[in-house]
């Protein structure tokens, strides 16, 4: 939908995925800006976020993942897990290490991860997101490596992921970043 502050479709758009497209979604993987969009709530805390879950979840969705927050100069992904209708859901936060560049194409790869791993781990959206966020990192490293000996400034302009020079580490992450179950 966006992201940064900036629509990627028209305005008149955002009312037809909050009324027709959020409640038929099981998950949901809007970053702070569209979960800002969809909600009508202003994202300035960790509990803010929190609760921009809870309406989307009342909305529809089951599982929730806002998978980047800016929050005091930190980045982090809050997830939420609505097992059934009514009941509490279970809350996580993961913090992520900003990596100092711009990648194309990082909203929909860690869509993507989530949701294989959410197929993989059904019950444990927390295990998901550990194992999503720590590949699209692994990754993201990868991709700002190549472009830095090839001699490219990596600040100068979007970078391309390299997703084929980085299957092992899509097959295999290795899970740097740990969820914190927020009580």
């Amino acid at each position: 939908m966006g992201d940064e502050g900036k629509l990627y479709v028209p305005e008149e758009l955002v009312h037809v995925y909050r009324e027709k497209v959020v409640p038929l979604a099981s998950m949901l993987t809007p970053n702070q800006f569209e979960a800002e969009k969809l909600t009508g709530l202003r994202i300035n805390s960790e509990e803010d976020g929190r609760e921009a879950c809870a309406i989307l979840h009342a909305a529809g969705p089951s599982k929730v993942v806002i998978t980047s927050i800016t929050i005091g100069g930190l980045l982090l992904l809050i997830g939420s897990h609505q097992k059934e209708k009514g009941q509490k859901p279970e809350q996580f936060k993961i913090l992520i290490d900003k990596i100092p560049a711009y990648f194309t194409g990082t909203g929909d790869l860690m869509t993507a991860l989530l949701l294989g791993w959410s197929n993989k781990y059904p019950d444990s959206l927390d295990k998901a997101a550990e194992l999503a966020v720590s590949t699209l990192q692994a990754l993201l490293r990868r991709t700002l490596d190549d472009y830095k000996r090839a001699g490219y400034d990596p600040t100068s302009s979007s970078l391309e992921i390299r997703l084929i020079q980085s299957q092992d580490d899509i097959r295999n992450p290795n899970v740097e970043l740990k969820a914190e179950r927020y009580r």
